[in-house]
């Protein structure tokens, strides 16, 4: 599952059961790419800076995905700026190297799919992720070196991505596709 940004990039890699419809998150990480520093920006030019975190996004979901049947991603629309435009472009870039079928989810959907409301928080979608993956390796405050403390909002693209799987399973395209898996799942048994 895909929540796809320049940014901060949300995958989520989980088992499906075919017949609930319900995840079982395995892997959850959020890719973050930062721009140059500003003392950086004089040596380095901006589109090999981009150029970069490119390349950082393609290595660091690749891995996660590979072996997976399906994937849900979230396509991003909406810029209001040039480089708002750009991310986006470099977002869409990334899902379309994505080397495994991808099911394509509005963000609309997703929130509906969740929260049920199409202006849905980032603290409500995160609410709605903990309390539906209670068990989740979320990313918490540390306590006395423990990790029990508060929710923190950086589980925002991870708790995104898991909202786009079950937006995903809703979509046409998977309602279509899950007689095939069921079917190839049950010869395989």
């Amino acid at each position: 599952m895909l929540d796809p940004s320049f940014t901060h990039f949300g995958v989520v890699r989980a088992l499906l059961d075919l017949g609930s419809l319900t995840f079982e998150p395995l892997v959850m990480q959020t890719i973050v790419t930062e721009p140059a520093k500003k003392a950086d920006r004089k040596v380095v030019r901006k589109n090999s800076t981009d150029l970069g975190r490119c390349k950082t996004i393609l290595k660091g979901y690749i891995p996660v995905i590979q072996g997976c049947r399906v994937v849900f991603a979230e396509i991003p629309t909406g810029a209001q700026s040039a480089r708002a435009a750009f991310s986006f472009g470099v977002a869409t870039m990334a899902v379309a190297a994505c080397p495994v079928p991808v099911i394509q989810v509005q963000p609309t959907e997703t929130k509906m799919a969740t929260v049920g409301t199409k202006t849905a928080s980032k603290e409500e979608m995160i609410e709605w992720a903990v309390a539906t993956y209670p068990n989740a390796p979320w990313l918490r405050e540390e306590r006395k070196g423990k990790n029990h403390g508060r929710i923190l909002n950086s589980n925002e693209h991870m708790a995104d991505a898991l909202a786009v799987g079950h937006a995903g399973v809703l979509t046409d395209q998977f309602q279509q596709l899950l007689p095939l898996m069921r079917q190839a799942l049950m010869k395989a048994a």
